[in-house]
Parts: C-alpha cells; structure tokens; sequence
C-alpha cells in the first residue's frame, strides 16, 4: 500500500472499503456496480497485501460522511446538507465533504424528487399513468408515502400495481430515465439514476405493512386470484393481527408490556375468539377481566378505529421482531422469544 503521503485514488479507496466491510458484506454491494468497476476494484484488492488500520479507518469514515451528505442531499437539499454536517463536524469537514459529494458523477438516489413530494400531490401526477410506471415510482418511494398513494388508487389499479412490484426484479436505467423526465416536467425538477435493482417481494410487503386492512385484504385476494404462488410468498412475509395465534405465550407477553390497555380493548373488539383467548391466557385474571369490562363498555365501535388499533399491535410486534426479541413465525416455523 502507497505510504501516508500518498492520496488515494477511488478506486484504491473502494478496494480498502470492501476488504474493510468483509466479504459477505461486499459482495452484497460489489455485484450492483457496473462491470468495468467491479474489474477495476477486484484488481486492486487482488494486488493489496495488507491494509493499515489507519486507513481502513479513514476510508470507512469518508464512507459514511459522504452517504450520510447524500441521503441529506436527498432528503433536504445542499442546504439541509450543510447545516446539519455542519453541527456535526464543523463548517470547515461539511465544506470538504460536500466540495467531495459535488466532485463526483451526482447520480443520487432515484426519484428525489417524488420522495420529497407530498403523497396527495404525487398521487395526482401520476394515478393516470400506466399501472408499471406507478410501479415503479412506488420502488422507489419511503414504504408509508407508497402506502398512501397505494390506498387511494381505486381497486383494479392496486391489484395491477401490487402484482406488478413483487414481479419486478430489474429495469432499465432508459426507463427510469424515461420517466424521470416525465415527473421533470410535472413536478419541475430533474432525478438522475444510479440504481436499476428495485421491486420484488419484500418491496410490496414492506407497503402493505404500512396500508390499511382494507386495502391490504383486497390486494393479497387479488394476488391469490391472480397468481396463489405469489400471494402465499407475500403473506409468508406479512404478519397481521390475527396472526397473534402463531406468536408463543412468551412472545405475547413481551408483546403485552408495549401495547397501550386502550389500544388493545379495541383491537380485540369484533376479533375472532381464538385471537381473544390468545390475550386473556397471557395475562392475569384481574387484568383480563379489566379489559373483558373495557370492551364491553366501548360499545358499537367504527371498523376504522379496530383497524388502526390492530395496526399499532402489529407495529410493535413487528417492531420487537426486527430487534429480536420475539421472532414472527413464517413458512411455517414457530415463534420464539431470544
């Protein structure tokens, strides 16, 4: 390795990242970039004998400076950027790593704009187009602002849509572009692309966890219709409120010391009894018999207001399983608690 003095080039920096990050972790990000760079990289990481902690260190650090400054740039402008860098790092490292940012190719995250956009604007530019290039903007878009553009095309359209994403794997980047320039037009700002890898089965799963009962019911049956291979991988990967029964008792009772007493007399309201008696063995004869009396005093109860109570139970069951301390059953296996 090139001494101290010596600046590093891109590529050497890359090849020292990925040596840094360990194979399993590259390989996840090397086979996303485009042949001659992979060829350039894996070059000089076959030529590099050993790496010195200090520059694993600094390169690591430039890493994460630099994408932190680009998802800011995404997020809120070069503005945005500056100032929270700055409070960070002080003005002069925000002004080296911006002057850094703005010294590559700018291919930022796809569809900036459309990810900044409000939901009901958005759905008004593009609810008219074909249902693949709803698709495909969805993609891209943060999962709760792609659930309410979901939940408000009419039902033909979300079926379409739905089956579309779960069956996309790769697009064009000329298609993307296509279509960024169509939202150019539209919403007076220009997206470039630098990802072409986007869709699948988790991408409509991570929506429909954010969407209404309603509308995750009327896509999942539209699936099974369609396709029931493919709906049974999404519901595979989903967890609703009735899947409670597939939780041990141990996970329900984790479960029980995060859920709001409230919230959790309406979502069992109108619920199945298997569900109910889930809950009641899982807490104290006092507790369930406080909450039976809760129940029956909300008397007659909107659908809606059972649904968002089911989807805040479901969020802290998802919530606790993505930090491993319960584990949702799926395809089959038993939930346990670490």
């Amino acid at each position: 390795m090139a001494g101290k003095e010596q600046k590093l080039t891109g590529v050497q920096k890359a090849a020292i990242l990925f040596i840094t990050l360990g194979p399993e972790a590259s390989a996840s990000i090397i086979k996303k970039l485009p042949e001659r760079e992979i060829q350039r990289i894996t070059y000089e990481i076959a030529n590099i004998s050993g790496v010195k902690n200090q520059y694993k260190q600094e390169v690591l650090q430039e890493f994460i400076e630099m994408n932190k400054a680009k998802d800011y740039i995404v997020e809120g402008g070069i503005d945005y950027a500056r100032e929270l860098l700055a409070k960070a790092l002080g003005n002069q490292r925000a002004k080296e790593i911006l002057e850094k940012v703005a010294e590559e190719t700018e291919q930022y995250r796809p569809f900036a704009i459309a990810r900044k956009a409000d939901a009901h604007q958005l759905l008004n530019v593009i609810m008219n187009e074909h249902p693949q290039t709803i698709s495909l903007i969805l993609c891209y878009l943060q999962a709760d602002k792609a659930a309410q553009i979901m939940s408000s095309l009419p039902e033909e359209v979300q079926n379409d849509v739905a089956y579309r994403i779960a069956n996309m794997s790769n697009t064009s980047p000329m298609v993307i572009k296509e279509i960024e320039k169509v939202l150019n037009s539209k919403l007076s700002s220009v997206v470039r692309s630098d990802l072409t890898v986007i869709g699948g089965v988790k991408t409509l799963v991570d929506i429909l966890n954010q969407v209404d009962r309603t509308t995750e019911k009327n896509i999942t049956e539209g699936l099974e219709k369609e396709n029931p291979e493919l709906a049974e991988k999404v519901k595979e990967s989903m967890f609703v409120f009735e899947d409670v029964i597939t939780l041990d008792d141990a996970a329900i009772q984790r479960v029980l010391r995060e859920v709001d007493n409230k919230d959790l007399g309406m979502a069992l309201k109108g619920c199945s009894e298997e569900v109910a008696e889930a809950i009641y063995r899982n807490q104290s004869k006092r507790a369930s018999a406080a909450l039976k009396e809760d129940i029956e005093f909300l008397g007659p109860v909107r659908l809606v207001d059972v649904e968002k109570a089911q989807q805040k139970i479901v969020s802290v069951i998802r919530r606790l399983d993505d930090a491993g301390e319960i584990v949702i059953s799926r395809g089959g296996e038993d939930a346990i608690i670490l």
